[in-house]
């Protein structure tokens, strides 16, 4: 199975559960809590609101090396978007990709993501826990603070 062959399949069509594809083409699916829609759509706002420049996106689909994966929130800039439009998947990874770490995510799972994302051209990528809690990072290390948009809060206000 291919991207377009999950987008096609009307049985597939509102699922509660944010689906990706494995490298072997099998759908994967996690559920989705009220409390990562409400992070998901504060990171939006609060992106939105800090960064004049580019595009927010959500629930964004990439192919990576093990397949589709869907992040749950993305930036990127007016080159990237010159780029890839209305590629779906991108074959690329967005400049930032956010991931909102559900119960059901392993840290095994997240450092997976991290690392396809990177990967895929990211220049960082953030998470968030159930708490707000925003970590950073890049390929090669965990960062401070995100170095593209400084002024990102650590700590998102619940």
């Amino acid at each position: 199975m291919n991207w377009q062959d999950v987008l096609a399949d009307p049985s597939l069509k509102n699922l509660p559960y944010k689906i990706e594809l494995n490298q072997e083409g099998k759908i994967e699916m996690s559920p989705a809590s009220n409390r990562h829609g409400w992070l998901q759509a504060k990171i939006i706002a609060l992106l939105s609101r800090v960064q004049e420049h580019g595009t927010v996106l959500s629930e964004c689909s990439i192919e990576t090396s093990t397949g589709v994966k869907v992040a749950d929130v993305v930036w990127f800039s007016q080159e990237f978007w010159n780029i890839h439009v209305f590629e779906t998947p991108f074959r690329a990874a967005p400049e930032i990709c956010i991931e909102i770490i559900s119960p059901s995510n392993s840290r095994k799972e997240i450092r997976e993501k991290i690392e396809l994302y990177t990967n895929q051209g990211a220049q960082e990528v953030w998470t968030c826990n159930l708490d707000g809690l925003m970590q950073f990072y890049t390929a090669k290390e965990t960062l401070e603070h995100s170095t593209l948009i400084p002024v990102f809060p650590m700590q998102l206000e619940l």
